[in-house]
């Protein structure tokens, strides 16, 4: 497997840098519609474009591991690796040009979270991780010449223990409501030091950079947080359902420095 996982480690790098140079050709322009899908969440080309093509390299490098997008849902394997990828994590940022939305290339091996990369492409951030390897941090600019080349230093989540002197991050407050648990978010806003919706992936990777103490999600898909569950883990943090769960199909997570877990998990166990 040692082998295998180097591969896909470079290769997951190699999905973000494709992904986030397409997505860029977009990012402020007005060359896009956006569509609306049956859950009436937004859709425009650049998620379709970018997912396309992550989806081609991976038929093309791997052709025997399973494949599950957003835009384009599932591709069975053999291999027992499945990449989960959402090329634009955070449409209604994208669309309003607001530069916090990600890329997301996640890997499992199993059934298992494996390989996480998180990109913020208008931004020049990232973080990859893989199982058992650390969490690593670098900027740079998506071009094709030096995307690779990418300065990576080991990322760690904050020492903060207390969520009172910490930053709480979400990504749609009004969510909290489609799963009843609005009593829920206003206790965790009113403990903790402050609260900002700079959520998606963006929310992830501020705890996985030791620049937030907390990222809660009321309702997400495997797309959402395949990558981010690794890289919140091997940056030495939390992942887990409202249940306390390791468990990327629950439906809801939150992604802590560990330290602040329990406290945040008290107060959304009732709803999961």
């Amino acid at each position: 497997m040692a082998d295998a996982m180097d591969g896909r480690i470079a290769f997951a790098l190699q999905l973000a840098a494709a992904a986030s140079r397409e997505t860029l050709k977009y990012f402020r322009t007005n060359e896009f519609q956006v569509e609306r899908k049956s859950d009436r969440s937004p859709v425009t080309l650049a998620d379709k474009q970018a997912e396309q093509i992550v989806r081609g390299l991976i038929q093309t490098q791997f052709p025997n591991d399973a494949i599950l997008g957003e835009e384009f849902g599932m591709i069975d394997g053999s291999s027992g690796y499945e990449w989960i990828v959402d090329p634009i994590d955070g449409t209604k940022s994208f669309i309003s040009g607001v530069p916090l939305y990600s890329t997301l290339v996640g890997m499992t091996f199993q059934g298992q979270p494996t390989i996480g990369v998180i990109a913020i492409p208008a931004l020049c951030e990232l973080v990859i991780a893989a199982k058992g390897l650390g969490a690593w941090y670098g900027s740079r600019k998506w071009d094709s010449k030096t995307a690779l080349a990418i300065p990576l230093e080991r990322t760690w989540v904050s020492k903060q223990s207390q969520l009172s002197d910490g930053l709480l991050v979400t990504s749609q407050a009004d969510n909290f409501q489609r799963r009843n648990a609005q009593s829920g978010y206003a206790q965790l806003e009113s403990e903790a030091y402050v609260t900002r919706t700079w959520g998606d992936g963006y929310g992830y990777l501020l705890v996985a950079t030791g620049r937030a103490e907390a990222m809660v999600d009321p309702i997400v898909n495997p797309w959402d947080v395949a990558a981010v569950a690794p890289v919140i883990q091997e940056a030495g943090g939390t992942f887990s359902s409202w249940a306390g769960d390791f468990d990327i199909r629950a439906g809801h997570c939150l992604g802590t420095n560990g330290l602040v877990h329990h406290s945040v998990l008290e107060r959304l166990k009732p709803f999961a």
